[in-house]
């Protein structure tokens, strides 16, 4: 039998490999000899208290219960659980079938296509399975709006939801305008809602845990709840709740579009989607497709999984092959005006929450990470009691932190922006086009566009990528609608922001490339539509006016080739530079230089 960790065992730290101890094992003997009843009972009685206690540190084992005082946990102890077990005893694969025959008469109907069809069009909440706080900290801090809703102010930790009508600039909505048809669309999706990505950094839930490991914490009130807190979340992986939102968007892009897959039969084809290797990535791009396909998914389409990794090339993680992605001082510019932001606007609640807690001394960053366990907590667990910590307003800036360090991080901020998002626009040129890529001088992939992995003239494309490299491709695609409010301040949330990341680059956010014929337009359309909220594209070079915000495609290609261009992946990514001080951009690129 396995020994059960004594009241002195060490607790392994957040950042060990060390696994919680297996759990105990009660050894069996042979067939027992006949013995007294008596002895037989008394027996039976030691057996049953020795499963049962078995049982006990089974569970505590697994749960991760154990700490210097007992099987108590301490404040922050890791509580993770392994599922499916390694080696189950009741796997007998023969005995469970999938296809016993006698499936009944079936024959498929016509293909759904709400997009093309319908009056209106279906509207997404973002917040199925979630449950929001019910109250939010007393104070001052009441939001202006009417009707707050805590799920769309997690900035890039939020869920995917539609934006309201006339978000981006345009008053329309995503179903074909009248006189139109949709003849093809190409779909940029980021993965589903997921744990933490990197537990060994300064910030984030994992450090406020292993705080609180490492201190003699005592809380009351509002914190009373930390006495037995155990930190839950896992690592990069998507969430139960992730892998929904990318069923959800599958079956959602399925209904809309559907009826493009009968240029697929007519063809005698099959659909192509990409995807990268990251597990999450993967995960989310077979998500998507069980809720656009059914399963089973065999012969119904084919799935590029490209490697994401330093060394090879990606233009949906082209971060992996831009060496002065690197450089904290050119890539990661956001974290020190976010970090002002967050001083300012969390001043009060480190105060407030730090009445009633002791055994550790609250700083911003502290209070920063409590509000980002929130969001994790609650898309990885359904409900976090750290959301009714803080007031509407503190919500807000929360929300705000995240757009200032995506603009100045991976957005129309920053220097490295564009030329991270031009692969993805040269391979969307060479799609509108059917032209394959001549000089692949980015993070395209030579290899990989060949005519089976990187086809042209489908009417349905569909890629998954993160939510930094959307933010790199609305960039590099020109869509200065996204910057008009200009460079984000460190010191208030600006009136009618231009810029937010909640909207932009959600959990599953989607960008839909829409092509159309219409009837009163010469030449076939684009629409670009980003988590259902129409983009103006009167902002590129040719591109007028138009109420449903459509451009013809020639003109939206030659406005994209000259933003390839003017736009040098080799000085941005391989040459060494340094930012001048106090330099500001709304373009994504070193325009000094």
């Amino acid at each position: 039998m396995s020994p059960s960790p004594s009241a002195d065992a060490k607790l392994p730290t957040l950042w060990s490999d060390t696994k919680y101890p297996d759990g105990a094992v009660l050894e069996l003997d042979g067939p027992c000899t006949q013995r007294p009843t008596a002895l037989r009972t008394a027996a039976a009685f030691v057996a049953g208290v020795i499963v049962t206690l078995t049982a006990v540190a089974q569970y505590a084992s697994w749960s991760g219960l154990y700490s210097t005082t007992g099987l108590i946990a301490a404040p922050g102890t890791p509580e993770w659980h392994d599922y499916p077990a390694p080696s189950p005893t009741n796997v007998f694969p023969s005995a469970f079938p999938s296809d016993v025959g006698y499936p009944g008469p079936t024959h498929p109907g016509a293909e759904p296509g709400v997009a093309a069809t319908a009056p209106a069009y279906p509207l997404h909440s973002g917040s199925a399975h979630l449950v929001p706080p019910p109250h939010f900290a007393k104070g001052k801090g009441k939001s202006k709006k009417d009707k707050f809703d805590i799920f769309r102010h997690w900035g890039s930790l939020s869920p995917w939801y539609s934006v309201e009508r006339g978000a981006f600039g345009v008053d329309s909505s995503p179903e074909a305008p009248e006189t139109c048809q949709i003849t093809g669309v190409h779909l940029l999706h980021r993965h589903g809602a997921r744990y933490p990505a990197d537990v060994k950094s300064s910030r984030g839930p994992a450090r406020f845990a292993a705080r609180l490991l490492s201190a003699n914490v005592s809380a009351s009130g509002p914190l009373r709840f930390l006495n037995d807190w155990t930190y839950k979340l896992g690592q990069e992986g998507l969430t139960p709740f992730g892998r929904a939102q990318l069923f959800d968007l599958g079956v959602s892009m399925r209904m809309r579009y559907g009826f493009l897959l009968k240029n697929f039969t007519a063809a005698n084809i099959l659909p192509v989607f990409r995807t990268e290797s990251q597990n999450r990535m993967l995960a989310s791009a077979q998500n998507f497709a069980l809720g656009f396909f059914g399963y089973p998914l065999d012969n119904q389409y084919q799935q590029v999984v490209t490697i994401e990794a330093s060394g090879f090339n990606n233009s949906l993680a082209p971060y992996r092959s831009c060496q002065n992605n690197a450089d904290i001082s050119k890539a990661y510019r956001g974290i020190s005006p976010s970090n002002e932001w967050i001083a300012i606007y969390l001043e009060k609640a480190v105060r407030r929450l730090q009445k009633h807690i002791s055994g550790i001394d609250l700083n911003a960053a502290d209070v920063f990470n409590m509000q980002e366990m929130c969001a994790y907590e609650t898309v990885a667990l359904g409900f976090s009691k750290f959301c009714e910590l803080f007031t509407e307003k503190e919500w807000e800036g929360f929300d705000y932190a995240y757009d200032i360090n995506f603009w100045y991080g991976v957005g129309f901020g920053s220097p490295l922006s564009k030329a991270l998002g031009i692969g993805y626009v040269q391979e969307l040129v060479s799609r509108l086009t059917q032209t394959p890529i001549e000089i692949h001088n980015s993070s395209t992939n030579a290899t990989l566009h060949n005519g089976l992995t990187f086809p042209l003239g489908h009417s349905l494309y569909v890629d998954a990528t993160h939510e930094v490299v959307i933010i790199n491709v609305l960039t590099a695609l020109g869509l200065r609608s996204f910057a008009e409010t200009g460079p984000l301040p460190a010191d208030h949330i600006p009136e009618g922001l231009s810029f937010k990341t909640s909207q932009v680059a959600p959990f599953a956010a989607n960008v839909q490339f829409q092509i159309l014929s219409c009837a009163s337009e010469p030449g076939p359309q684009i629409r670009v539509i980003v988590n259902d909220g129409v983009v103006p594209l009167n902002v590129l070079k040719g591109c007028s006016d138009n109420q449903h915000g459509m451009c013809p495609v020639d003109v939206f290609v030659e406005a994209q080739k000259e933003h390839i261009r003017t736009t040098d992946w080799n000085l941005v990514c391989n040459e060494d530079w340094k930012v001048p001080e106090g330099w500001n951009t709304t373009s994504g690129y070193p325009d000094w230089i």
